[in-house]
């Protein structure tokens, strides 16, 4: 299967800087090649596989025995150089598993794909099949939940 080898070492930054554990990558990589292969399917795209890859990481994150379970593993690493850049906030990954519990699915895919992958809101669109103004819509709730968050400090900063 050609997108395996072609695909499967950016797949696995990806979910890696998702997940903080290389384990949990390479399962979730491993998973989505593995279920392409049972249907049958050897004509997917990059954007299919980034977008599969994605939601199984979500999932995996939102599932509440493994997020305790990776949290007491990568705890450390979670709480220091793991930041990134949320318009006027710079948010570490604890903050982010925070508000990925508050955002529908595509909501969360779409925070993922601005501000881990840097994809601009066009690339976004096309990825999720969806308008740029959909995109936008996404990314105005996701910056309601930031600043909910973040509570009168990011109000008093002018939030996100």
């Amino acid at each position: 299967m050609e997108p395996l080898a072609r695909y499967t070492p950016a797949l696995c930054r990806k979910a890696r800087r998702l997940l903080g554990n290389v384990a949990d990558a390479e399962d979730v990589v491993q998973s989505v090649f593995a279920e392409l292969v049972q249907r049958g399917r050897a004509d997917v795209d990059l954007p299919y596989l980034f977008r599969a890859v994605t939601s199984r990481c979500l999932n995996l994150v939102r599932d509440g025995g493994n997020r305790r379970r990776l949290l007491q593993r990568q705890e450390p690493a979670l709480r220091g150089p793991v930041r990134t850049r949320f318009d006027d906030e710079v948010i570490g990954m604890d903050l982010m598993l925070k508000v990925v519990d508050r955002l529908d699915g595509p909501c969360a895919e779409a925070l993922i794909y601005r501000y881990f992958d840097d994809l601009t809101q066009e690339e976004i669109a096309e990825v999720q099949d969806v308008t740029r103004k959909t995109v936008a819509a996404r990314l105005a709730r996701v910056h309601q939940v930031v600043a909910a968050l973040l509570g009168s400090d990011g109000a008093r900063k002018g939030g996100p």
